[in-house]
Parts: C-alpha cells; structure tokens; sequence
C-alpha cells in the first residue's frame, strides 16, 4: 500500500506523499479559472445609416419661433403644437453647433402661452435664445419734467 508506514522493519518510508500538492494545485487551478477574465465574442457588422428626412424643420444657423396673434405657433413659418416643439428643440440641441433661437411673440398673444412656450424652451435646455421683434411693444416714454 502506498499510504502504509514503509515495511515492518523500521525503514523510512521512500515514497513522496504527493496528496497534499494535488490539493493546492486544484485550489490554484480553480482560482486561475475564476480569475480570467469573461470572454465575448462580437461580430462587426456595418449597419446602414439612417438617411435624415428630405423635409426638415430645422435650420442649422438661426430658427424663428413665432406665437401669433391667434396663439398659433410658427416653427420657421410652420404651424407646430407644443409637443412638436419640443422634439424640434431637442433636434436642435443635438446640432453642432447648435442653431440660434429666435423667439417672436405677438404683442396682442395671450400671456399664458407666451409663458407655456418659454417653459418648454427651458426645458428643453436651449442656450442660444433671442428676443426678436421688441419694437412692437413701444418704447416707454418719460413724462415731461422728470
């Protein structure tokens, strides 16, 4: 037997006990095989590109936005609702650079859409924004004498 005491007669034992260095090097090998890294395998494909629509909204230098008289909003002279003007806008902050916002309410427009619109220019984080068109509300006037 390999695990006996070596013969009867006293003798040391001659053979290398090598159960203990199989166990370390199956606790090694299980530690290396933890250790490596997740392969993943990825197959390049080249995928066809998105053509940008013939018809676009968007200026890429300056867009008007107008509210009209009868609180219609004007998208470079196309009528847009709010929820359309705020995808526009987010098209426009993926621009570079991004187009300037040229913002144009009516003088007789009614308070609570003018004030909707900025909501959703705000936040739709819009950093170049303009006031045109001002002259319409007239100019204040000092009175006499002070």
């Amino acid at each position: 037997m390999a695990m006996s005491g070596g013969s009867d007669d006293g003798e040391p034992m001659m053979e290398m006990n090598t159960t203990p260095l199989i166990d370390v090097m199956l606790v090694l090998l299980i530690m290396f095989i933890i250790t490596i890294p997740v392969q993943t395998h990825a197959v390049k494909i080249d995928l066809p590109q998105d053509s940008p629509p013939t018809e676009t909204l968007v200026d890429p230098v300056k867009n008007k936005l107008i509210v009209d008289v009868s609180d219609t909003l004007l998208w470079n002279g196309t009528p847009v609702s709010q929820s359309q003007l705020a995808g526009i806008l987010a098209q426009t902050r993926n621009m570079q650079p991004e187009p300037e916002l040229q913002f144009q309410p009516d003088a007789r427009a009614r308070y609570q859409i003018v004030d909707e619109v900025l909501v959703v220019i705000k936040t739709s984080g819009v950093t170049k924004l303009g006031f045109v068109g001002n002259e319409q509300y007239g100019t204040f006037e000092r009175p006499p004498g002070k």
